[in-house]
């Protein structure tokens, strides 16, 4: 977690000065390491060197991956994570909580919750004992654990793990093959379910603009609400939201952070260029 920050922090740097491509040392410099550290520790990082990632986070990459306009078949194919590899056929099903949950605010629902590290940093991962209900970037836990018990004010929290968490967190692993299946617990509306779904369906190391998402939900022309649906996503990562740019090419906002959304882009590029 330590490595992230360094990591975000050069991120942030590339992203906002691709467009004159800086030099190792330059950005070396920003993070106040030398110029082998910061390429050993960006490289055990990312598995690329930093000139690579700042390739893979640039406006014309984010462009080509949106121009290229395959189907979801086609790029599956291309990205070579075929098979039980397929990110969004890991996902068993979205289960929306039934109304009376809803209205209750989660009452009489327990909730396992912990805490764990990530390639971008420590996350809060919460369960039901149907499915994993939230996820999120924790980077102030007190501020995580509060923003859980503003959504579900009267369930209870559990400080203890689970196999679906675990299995949730198994999606960080390089090794995309055997990863075990993850099931959702969500609650939302049915339009929000809906985009949440067409999310699952953008295959990793790729890239759907606001446009193609509503289309995708069956709502041509709601780019605006499928972007508030796509904020409201409560599962950051499995819920892939941050494959969702605007079709400019640029990144747009993330709820944790835009040198996180940056982050993960690079490194899935970075991934799935290993994998081809």
């Amino acid at each position: 977690m330590q490595d992230f920050n360094r990591i975000e922090q050069a991120i942030l740097y590339l992203r906002d000065h691709y467009r004159s491509q800086p030099e190792l040392e330059e950005v070396a410099r920003e993070v106040h390491l030398s110029p082998f550290h910061f390429q050993r520790l960006f490289q055990q990082w990312a598995g690329v060197t930093p000139k690579k990632f700042l390739q893979y986070i640039s406006l014309e990459h984010a462009k080509s991956l949106l121009r290229d306009n395959l189907t979801l078949a086609q790029t599956s194919f291309e990205t070579g994570l075929s098979g039980t590899g397929r990110l969004h056929d890991l996902f068993i099903g979205v289960e929306g909580m039934t109304p009376g949950e809803y209205r209750q605010g989660g009452k009489a629902l327990q909730l396992a919750y912990r805490f764990a590290p990530t390639p971008f940093g420590e996350a809060l991962v919460v369960s039901t004992g149907k499915g994993i209900c939230h996820l999120a970037f924790a980077d102030n836990r007190q501020e995580a654990l509060r923003e859980v018990q503003e959504q579900f004010p009267r369930a209870t929290l559990l400080p203890q793990q689970d196999p679906l968490q675990a299995d949730a967190l198994s999606v960080f692993s390089q090794d995309w093959s055997d990863i075990r299946r993850i099931r959702l617990h969500l609650r939302g509306s049915s339009f929000q379910l809906k985009v949440w779904q067409a999310l699952l369906r953008v295959p990793f190391g790729t890239l759907v603009s606001y446009r193609a998402l509503a289309a995708a939900a069956g709502a041509p022309g709601a780019s605006r609400a499928a972007g508030n649906a796509v904020a409201a996503n409560p599962v950051a990562f499995l819920i892939p939201c941050h494959r969702v740019i605007r079709s400019t090419g640029l990144f747009g906002s993330y709820h944790w952070g835009e040198a996180r959304k940056a982050a993960m882009i690079g490194w899935e590029s970075a991934r799935l260029a290993s994998h081809r």
